[in-house]
Parts: C-alpha cells; structure tokens; sequence
C-alpha cells in the first residue's frame, strides 16, 4: 500500500505529458505486476486503511475499472463497509467519485450512502463531508443533502480558504445550491483571492453557474484579481476566464478592455476556436471596446476572413450573427454566408433549424438596419397581437391606465416589422408634454410625433446587478430606434416589486423625463 500511494503521490504531480510517459513505464515494470498480483492475493486480509488506499492509488494510476484487481477491491470495501472509520469513508468516497457506474461501484455506492446517514451526526471534518457530498452527487435524496448542509453549517466557523475552495465544487457535484454555505464560502475565497489558483476561479464561476448562484461580489472580486495580475496570464487562460463570465452574465469591463488591448497587439493566436469565443463573449456581453474598437474589430473581421475555408456552416452563421449583434457588417463574410443560403447549405437537423432560422433572420435585419443607407421610415406598418396582456405586464397596464387616463392613450402587445415586438407604445406631442391618443395619431400620421416603445424584460436579459442590456436585447433597442422609436428598457422583476404609487411615478417619470430624447448605442457601426 505504501509503495502504491507514494507512486501515485509522485505520478500526481508530473504534467499530463510526463504522466502519459511514466504511466507506461511503470504499467511495463516487472514489479508492478508482481506489486498488483500480491494485492489481489492479500486484499481480504489488509487493514481497512491499506484497503481503500490501494484502491485509490490503483484507480489513480489508470489501472482499468474492468480488471480483476480493481472489481476485487471494490467488492472487498463493500464486504468490510461497516469495519470503516471516518477517514477511510472519505478516501473511499474520493475514489468512487472518479469511477465510471458499474453494477460493483453503484452497490459500493449504495452501501457508502447507507453507511453516511447513520454516521453524518458524528462526521466534524468539513474535508470529508465535501469528500462525500462529491462522491453521493446529484442523484443523493433530498433529505440526505439537507443533512449534509446541516453538517457543513455546524463546522463553518472553521472553514478554511482551500475548504472554501473544494465547497464550491462539492455543491455544483450534488447539484445543490445552499446559500448558507455558498455566502460563508464567497466571503472567505474575497478574502484571500490572491492565493486561489488561476484553474480554481475558472471552476469556482463554473460551479456557480451550475447551481445558479449569482454574487456580484465575489465575481467582481475574482475579476479585479485577474486584472490586476493580467501580466501573469497568457491570452488563452484570460479567454478561458471571460467565457465563464460570459456563461454568468456577468461583464467584466476592465478585464474586457484589457483583453481588447493584447489582441490588438498580438493577433496572431486567434485561431478559430479563440476567435468564436470572443465573439460569443463580447456579443452576449453586449461590449463595445472604449479605444481601439474599430482596430479591435477589423482584427477579429480580418481572422474570421482567414477562417473561412475551414469554418463550418454554423460556426460561420453563429460569428456573423455575433458581430451583427454589436453592429458591424463583416461584408465578405456576409457573401459567403448568403450564397451559402441561397444553395440551402444552411439547413441543419431539426433540433438546431429553429436556431440557426432565428439567427439568419437576425442577421439580414441586421444588413438592413445597420446599413449606412438606412434612413428612419416617416411611417412603421404594426398591428396589435392581442388586447391582453399577460399576467407579468398587468401592473404595468394599470400604471398606464392610471397614468394616461384610458387604454386609448397607449397601445399594447405591438408587433413591428422584423419579427420585432413591444410591451407598451406611447405617443407625445413634437415638445414632449403632452401624450396623445393612439387613434388621433392614426388618423393624422405626423413625422413630428415621438413615439416611446416600453419594453419589459426579465434580470436575465441584462448584465449580471446592472442595468446595461445584453446582446440580443441591445440589438433590438439599436433596431427600434432606427425605426423611429425612442426606447425605454425596464427590469420587469424590479418593477414588480414598486408598490402601485410608485410604479405610476416611475412611469412619469420615463414618459416625461426632461431630457431629450437621443438614441445612444455603443456600436461600430460608422466603422462600416
């Protein structure tokens, strides 16, 4: 068993391309053999310790779960399962959550489960609790992860930072999400950011995705760290970073413009891969650089041009459509993508059709609008979907109501041409304080009039704890305001939240505000 663990400990800590080497070697030597024949001979008469050691070490080293030594291993810690002390159920549980399911693995599993509702009252270490939150997964009952947050509740006071650390990964592995735990944790990783590994913050916001946790905070904090140590990273591990952020909604601007500057400078490893992430990112992030956009974007226009012959259909439709999304035309691309429609080259599976429909729409739209020799229509062809509202926007239509005076004063459920659609219009005289009636304006269409489109939209449709719009959402305001429409966006979960006094003062105030109207998008599109 010693001579086991300390290959492991020492395979451990080579690179994957000294471990790939070493692992044939050592599967080679003489001694090995010998080493994994007398442990299958000895395993009924070993320790529990020298037990689940060796199947630790022999499941780490890549001896495969089909063999015979590793099946006898496994049956054996079933048989002596209640022989086992705190310690080795940690180290067995760290094992079995390596392992793929087999009919031996899920018994030993069960068996553990079982064994770990009798005991959790008496288990004090949070780093086996985390040992066997990661091991029990998703698929534990709901009571026994309640026992287990329980457990990790009674000991938080002495959570340690690298504790912190593995807890964020134990939850994301159950699959649950106790904001308890997750608060304590993000509090003590803000606190000693600097000593988390740059791997760990990666994992830390991909657990956070996985049980949708947001903190503002502790991303924030993660991201002041990246930037303020931007010199230690190469461009591939900052990528790695700014997606994960991208999965979160959360914009990390200083990092975003830091980022903007390395390409600008070295260009050079946008491959294609790095290059679809980028534009995933800045698009979703709805990021426009704040120097050097237009250099920032001829690079990205000049490696997507570069990629051309290799890139797949869908992997070109979804960078068009990306730099569609923050207003740049990317012309040659643009051709190749339409002739390839033209030839019905774009048609996929059912499962990605809708899709990939949706975002060849969104991209003539955008040839459309975004065009230089797009002037505003004196007149915009709508219609009224329905005279109901749904029960998220009845609050809004009450406040309108109170407001204005009367359902005629404003129109509600508006489709407009481009398959885009309104909550709410209003319309206003040419000095802005008076709103008119929809009919009278029907009637007499007059150029002078302003139009204001309300729109409710989910938190999710912004940028995490701001009020700045994403991608898909900031393309459509773009799109609404060369149409004519003066834009306003509104958190429909905050405004649920307004009493119904202040949500008709929070409607006068946006309706009447005093300044001007004016259709500011961060976009490149004068660029084109």
């Amino acid at each position: 068993t010693n001579c086991l663990t300390m290959t492991w400990r020492l395979f451990k800590s080579l690179s994957e391309e000294q471990q790939r080497y070493e692992k044939q070697l050592i599967f080679e030597h003489p001694a090995f053999v010998k080493l994994c024949q007398q442990l299958l001979r000895d395993a009924r008469r070993m320790t529990r310790g020298d037990l689940v050691f060796s199947l630790n070490a022999v499941v780490h080293l890549g001896v495969p779960q089909n063999t015979l030594l590793v099946q006898t291993l496994v049956r054996v810690c079933q048989e002596k399962l209640n022989q086992l002390d705190n310690r080795c159920i940690s180290v067995l549980a760290t094992t079995l959550s390596g392992m793929d399911k087999d009919k031996n693995v899920s018994a030993l599993q069960a068996g553990l489960q079982l064994l770990v509702e009798q005991r959790i009252s008496s288990i004090r270490d949070i780093f086996i609790l985390q040992n066997l939150m990661k091991c029990l997964g998703k698929d534990a009952p709901v009571f026994l992860k309640k026992k287990l947050e329980m457990a990790v509740l009674r000991e938080i006071d002495g959570l340690t930072f690298p504790n912190a650390l593995r807890m964020f990964l134990a939850l994301a592995a159950m699959n649950y999400c106790s904001l308890p735990i997750l608060n304590a944790c993000s509090k003590k990783i803000q606190e000693n950011v600097q000593d988390a590994p740059f791997r760990q913050l990666i994992l830390i916001l991909e657990a956070c995705h996985t049980l949708q946790y947001r903190n503002v905070k502790l991303f924030s904090a993660l991201a002041d760290y990246v930037n303020s140590t931007a010199y230690l990273w190469d461009k591939k591990q900052i990528i790695l970073f700014l997606s994960a952020c991208e999965t979160l909604g959360f914009q990390p601007r200083e990092l975003l413009d830091i980022f903007t500057e390395k390409v600008t400078e070295d260009p050079e490893f946008l491959n294609l891969k790095n290059l679809l992430i980028v534009l995933r990112v800045y698009s979703r992030l709805n990021y426009v650089p704040r120097v050097q956009k237009h250099l920032f974007f001829e690079i990205l226009h000049s490696c997507l041009n570069k990629c051309l012959p290799q890139i797949s259909n869908t992997e070109l439709l979804k960078a068009v459509y990306s730099l569609g999304i923050l207003g740049y035309l990317p012309h040659h691309a643009l051709d190749v993508l339409l002739q390839k429609d033209s030839k019905d080259e774009l048609t996929l599976s059912d499962d990605l059709k809708e899709q990939n429909s949706m975002m060849l729409h969104f991209v003539k739209t955008c040839m459309e609008l975004d065009s230089p020799s797009f002037t505003k229509p004196a007149f915009v062809l709508t219609e009224n979907l329905s005279s109901l509202v749904s029960l998220n926007l009845r609050k809004a239509q009450e406040a309108l109501i109170e407001l204005l005076g009367g359902k005629n004063m404003f129109r509600q459920n508006v489709q407009l041409p481009y398959k885009y659609h309104i909550d709410f219009e209003i319309r206003m005289d040419s000095d802005r304080k008076k709103v008119l009636p929809i009919a009278a304006t029907d009637d007499h269409p007059d150029s002078r009039v302003h139009r204001l489109a309300f729109l409710f939209a989910p938190v999710s449709a912004f940028c995490l704890g701001t009020t700045h719009p994403q991608g898909k959402l900031a393309m459509k305001k773009r799109h609404l305001n060369k149409l004519g429409y003066h834009v306003v966006l509104i958190q429909n979960r905050k405004f649920q939240e307004m009493t119904n006094k202040d949500a008709v003062e929070f409607l006068k105030g946006k309706i009447y505000s005093e300044d001007p109207f004016s259709f500011p998008e961060a976009t490149v599109q004068d660029n084109n």
